[in-house]
């Protein structure tokens, strides 16, 4: 059986709307399902929505963890094995440094589609409709369409064949409105997540704060926060096929 493919697509947006604070991806989020993903057989195509560097938000890495809001609380901004992982990885942070673009891809060559939180794809993931176009077009095939945390932004533009939105009546969960009240964020982001996923139809489900918890709606898998990544990579991990 040869190895699924995954496309991971991560944001290019890297400041915290008005703040002058920099965002980008929570780097957990990429780097534990990355290699949850690249451990359980799949191959892993990593880009961006512009091409280029990668932006990751300072407080996902080890030198800034706990030094103001992120995606968890500061108390809680510990450091998983899988970015330290992923910061010695050679040949994956050549990748982070000089990404492709999405436009640039074949998303019909992959098996997959998976869209990292961080704040980021808040601005850049939520309006950009190239990826829109990918997203729907790879979920109207049936394929594994993933996101986690913010991640979910990534669907809100995504319609189905028939126009309706791609969460409409579909289980969904995401960075929920209690957990950006949480790190302060509530007047930044340009819209509330969770709100918007109820807004276009989705059935929104989440578990408690900061506990892992994700959701499968046939081809869509979502998880609701940092904590959630590797769950979300195990549930594409076995819709592909590759026992967990």
């Amino acid at each position: 059986m040869s190895a699924p493919k995954v496309l991971v697509v991560a944001t290019s947006h890297d400041q915290m709307g008005s703040t002058g604070h920099r965002t980008g991806v929570w780097l957990e989020e990429l780097a534990t399902p990355q290699y949850a993903l690249l451990d359980g057989g799949a191959e892993v195509t990593l880009v961006s929505i512009k091409g280029g560097a990668i932006p990751w938000d300072p407080r996902s890495l080890p030198a800034k963890a706990g030094e103001g809001p992120g995606e968890k609380p500061e108390e809680q901004q510990k450091v998983p094995a899988s970015v330290h992982r992923f910061l010695s990885d050679e040949r994956v942070m050549a990748t982070a440094r000089n990404s492709p673009a999405l436009a640039g891809v074949d998303p019909g060559s992959f098996d997959a589609v998976f869209l990292p939180g961080g704040h980021g794809p808040m601005w850049d993931a939520a309006n950009d409709e190239t990826l829109a176009r990918v997203i729907g077009s790879m979920f109207d095939q049936g394929k594994v369409v993933a996101a986690v945390c913010h991640g979910p932004a990534g669907l809100v533009k995504a319609m189905q064949q028939d126009g309706r939105p791609i969460v409409d009546g579909r289980r969904v969960s995401a960075f929920t409105n209690t957990e950006e009240d949480a790190v302060g964020l509530t007047k930044v982001v340009p819209f509330l997540l969770e709100d918007r996923l109820k807004e276009l139809g989705g059935r929104f489900e989440r578990g408690p704060d900061w506990q892992p918890f994700a959701v499968q709606d046939g081809n869509l898998i979502t998880g609701q926060n940092p904590q959630s990544s590797e769950l979300v990579a195990r549930h594409v991990l076995t819709s592909l096929g590759r026992a967990v």
